[in-house]
């Protein structure tokens, strides 16, 4: 993620910089990508060090997010999606489980990485789904750009997916006034699906894993499970609660061997 410009208009210097690792193509080099830059992958190599249970947590996520999606659709009926930190593009995408269950289910895609951006718009060939170059740290310049403004119906129940990605936000960015100014856009019906980082599983490298990004374009910010429930504010989460990833409606069981995951999910909805 990239900082928004400081002089309050929303603009934000968006550009390629390959002088420092990227969160979102670290991502894609944990998940076995090949849009990534030498620096991406040597702090990514860096962080599989001290954390070697990362690409069994990022392919966790990814499979979570699948299930969540799947349930937002399938089971709350919701036909917009604002997929918010997208990351950059692994089949199977947002658009392609939803359009599975409901075709005409339309899906954006936000991301403050140009690479992301373009990666994005080269796979996009439906009119139901659009890609959008955004801040997270900017939430109302999110919810107002003009692509989201066309593609999205506010008065109609909306799932945002924050997936893998608030935990890039610092204090200092105010993360809490973040996420409630995207919940507070939504309307009764809607669903907010969160899946954040914690040192909580594995407090033994927790400060060592979180280092690796400080060279990064944003740091890591480990939070608690108390923290990360405060920002479903008084959204009411649907079973199993918030839960390690792995734990959030699992469709099979995990493989044997596979490592505890350090990273939380839930999935809640905004009653009337």
């Amino acid at each position: 993620m990239t900082s928004p410009s400081s002089d309050g208009s929303g603009a934000h210097p968006y550009r390629i910089d390959t002088s420092k690792p990227h969160p979102a193509r670290m991502y894609d080099y944990f998940l076995g990508g090949k849009d990534n830059y030498p620096v991406d992958r040597e702090a990514a190599e860096q962080f599989i060090k001290v954390a070697p249970e990362v690409r069994a947590g990022v392919r966790a996520n990814r499979h979570f997010m699948h299930r969540a999606v799947r349930h937002v659709v399938a089971e709350g009926g919701v036909r917009q999606i604002l997929d918010v930190g997208t990351g950059l593009p692994t089949e199977p995408n947002v658009h392609q489980i939803a359009h599975a269950i409901a075709p005409e289910t339309r899906v954006v895609y936000v991301d403050n990485d140009p690479i992301v951006s373009s990666h994005s718009m080269a796979l996009m060939d439906r009119a139901d789904t659009s890609v959008v170059l955004a801040d997270l740290r900017d939430p109302r310049a999110v919810l107002d750009h003009p692509e989201v403004r066309r593609a999205i119906d506010f008065g109609r129940p909306v799932a945002v997916l924050l997936v893998a990605v608030v935990h890039f936000l610092a204090a200092g960015d105010d993360p809490y006034a973040v996420v409630a100014t995207l919940r507070d856009a939504l309307p009764a019906g809607s669903y907010l699906v969160l899946s954040h980082a914690t040192g909580d599983v594995h407090d033994d490298h927790r400060e060592d894993a979180a280092a690796v990004y400080n060279a990064a374009t944003a740091s890591l910010n480990l939070r608690t499970h108390a923290e990360v429930l405060d920002f479903f504010g008084d959204f009411t989460l649907v079973d199993p609660g918030l839960v390690k990833v792995t734990d959030w409606r699992p469709e099979q069981p995990a493989p044997r061997g596979t490592p505890p995951i350090g990273i939380y999910g839930g999935v809640a909805r905004k009653d009337a």
